[in-house]
């Protein structure tokens, strides 16, 4: 009698590492303050990633860059930009079109 998976046929599994990598977690606590607030957010908007929450996460991986505790990272990529944002990256390019 074999045991293991269903119909005695092992599977092989292999595990893929995160898409972004591995990162060390923040032993310090030079963080925490930040993800606590965001966490506080997301219950207060019921679950509900909005602005202002997005802004918190904004703020904790910009503490986790500054702290190398991740790889710097532009925020487009990490899917966090704001209509400010938007506004600011594009207001260089109309000068620069305007230029004779």
């Amino acid at each position: 009698m074999g045991f293991g998976a269903p119909g005695g046929s092992a599977t092989n599994y292999k595990p893929t590492p995160p898409e972004r990598g591995s990162f060390p977690l923040d032993h310090e606590g030079e963080c925490k303050h930040l993800i606590r607030d965001y966490l506080k957010c997301l219950k207060s908007a019921r679950g509900v990633n909005d602005d202002d929450c997005r802004k918190l996460a904004k703020g904790y991986l910009t503490c986790r860059m500054d702290n190398n505790l991740m790889a710097p990272d532009d925020f487009k990529n990490l899917g966090l930009v704001f209509q400010q944002d938007k506004a600011t990256a594009e207001a260089p390019a109309e000068h620069a079109e305007k230029k004779p």
